[in-house]
């Protein structure tokens, strides 16, 4: 089965690109994507045994990633036979093939239990994604697109050379060179401290630059406000997933070394706070809605390594983050997609009154909002509250504060912007567009919303025991 996940979507892939028919080609999309999601459900909590070589595995930090992945890409998909309606006038081969390849390649990501075989699945993320972020063929994507291969390249190649480092520290423990997490988990003590914590440098800085932590986040605004509305949702939810799962299998590297000194947890921290310090002063304000959104993902992977520098008890709030900022990114991605598509522009100058023009995705964006800023009913609630109430219980005050201060001076920046937007009346002498919202284009963000309400108020038991079985493996030393 998995096998079946990672090969399902080559396969529609291959279909797409014989299908010559623009209009039935997007179909293939949600067919896969389905089928996806239903292999996935099938093999949530399996106790499935490690391939006979160690190389591929389903565990539980896999199956949360994949959950998270395959839910999003399944809105997106619907979402894309509604969205692609509009744009008849361009071919849709290269994104549909695109979409497909990359979610087979997040799938090899999530089961990957080699590193090398984890990184070259994240390097195939990157290159099938940056002609998705080139589909609007204009100035402006096509200098987003260099900017989103050229930084995350040279991320990729560092975190190559950290690959190189951590086999060479298990030569020097006198084992043979491997990357391979399970001997490295359980040889973790006599790897060389120097040569790991190169490493462990070297593979954060690279992920890091890929999952848009600060200050390698420089593509972020540009790519997701160049991108059409569901291809930064599959970036901001599906592709940061990926990179954050590849810094937590560094993270149990280091944690079952017996580090006393915490560096990797410590840098974290670090780099969480920097992320969520960058995205307050840059969203404050920002006439660009689609920018802004670009810097809430900087601030949620910011959320996210915090979560995760912090352990223990944040580590449940981390894990459930993953999901919560990945579908809650998607109803904002969509909802913008389809308010820049109304009003032919994406600042805040011309788009204005979006309740009115646009009732459902207006407030579907307003709602987003909302859920994203850590408002309760909604579960990014949860998650946020889990992460900052541990870091007070463990006597981390400072970071604490810090978190909770950045989280309310981005609330402030986001309403300055969401607010005009969605409030009052359209500017008079709006041009007129061929957009109205339907049911393609609105019911998936809202399906998305509903899902992130009712895990707000009441988690699914088989989700709380997953992400407590994926917490479990980031506490247990051996």
């Amino acid at each position: 089965m998995l096998f079946t996940l990672v090969l399902l979507p080559l396969l529609g892939a291959i279909i797409a690109l014989i299908v010559p028919d623009n209009r039935l080609r997007p179909l293939i999309l949600p067919v896969v994507a389905t089928a996806h999601t239903v292999l996935t459900i099938l093999l949530l909590g399996s106790d499935r045994a490690p391939s006979p070589e160690g190389w591929i595995w389903l565990d539980p930090l896999g199956q949360i990633t994949l959950l998270s992945i395959s839910l999003l890409f399944i809105v997106c998909a619907w979402y894309a036979v509604g969205y692609l309606a509009y744009r008849r006038e361009r071919s849709n081969r290269v994104m549909c093939i695109c979409l497909l390849i990359c979610l087979s390649a997040m799938t090899s990501v999530t089961i990957a239990q080699h590193l090398g075989m984890l990184w070259v699945a994240v390097e195939a993320t990157t290159v099938s994604m940056a002609p998705l972020i080139y589909f609007n063929r204009n100035a402006r994507s096509i200098e987003a697109t260099w900017k989103y291969l050229l930084i995350c390249s040279v991320g990729i190649a560092l975190a190559l050379l950290g690959l190189l480092f951590l086999a060479y520290s298990t030569y020097l423990a006198h084992h043979e060179a491997t990357l391979l997490l399970g001997q490295l988990l359980a040889t973790a003590r006599e790897l060389n401290p120097a040569w790991l914590h190169a490493a462990a440098i070297f593979l954060l800085v690279g992920f890091g630059s890929k999952m848009g932590l600060a200050p390698l986040h420089t593509w972020k605004p540009d790519a997701y406000g160049e991108a059409p509305g569901l291809v930064g949702a599959l970036l901001s939810g599906g592709l940061v997933n990926c990179a954050f799962l590849a810094i937590v299998r560094v993270y149990q590297v280091c944690l079952a070394s017996g580090a006393e000194d915490r560096f990797f947890q410590q840098a974290l921290v670090g780099m969480g706070l920097v992320s969520m310090a960058f995205a307050a002063v840059f969203m404050a304000r920002q006439a660009d809605f689609k920018r802004m959104l670009a810097y809430s993902s900087v601030e949620h992977v910011g959320i996210l390594a915090i979560g995760l520098g912090l352990g223990r008890g944040a580590l449940f709030g981390a894990l459930f983050h993953l999901i919560n900022n990945g579908l809650t990114k998607g109803v904002l991605f969509l909802s913008s997609g389809n308010i820049h598509r109304s009003y032919n522009n994406k600042t805040t100058d011309v788009v204005k009154g979006a309740l009115t023009r646009l009732p459902w995705s207006g407030g579907l964006f307003l709602a987003g909002f909302i859920a994203v800023t850590g408002s309760p009913p909604f579960s990014p609630f949860i998650s946020e509250y889990a992460i900052v109430s541990s870091a007070f219980i463990d006597g981390r005050h400072l970071v604490g504060a810090l978190f909770l201060v950045f989280l309310a001076i981005i609330f402030i920046g986001m309403a300055l912007t969401v607010l005009p937007m969605v409030m009052g009346a359209p500017p008079d002498g709006l041009e007129p567009t061929d957009y109205r919202d339907r049911l393609l284009t609105v019911g998936p963000p809202l399906l998305l919303m509903g899902v992130i309400l009712v895990m707000g108020i009441w988690p699914p038991p088989f989700l709380v025991s997953l992400l407590h079985n994926g917490a479990a493996m980031l506490e247990v030393q051996p």
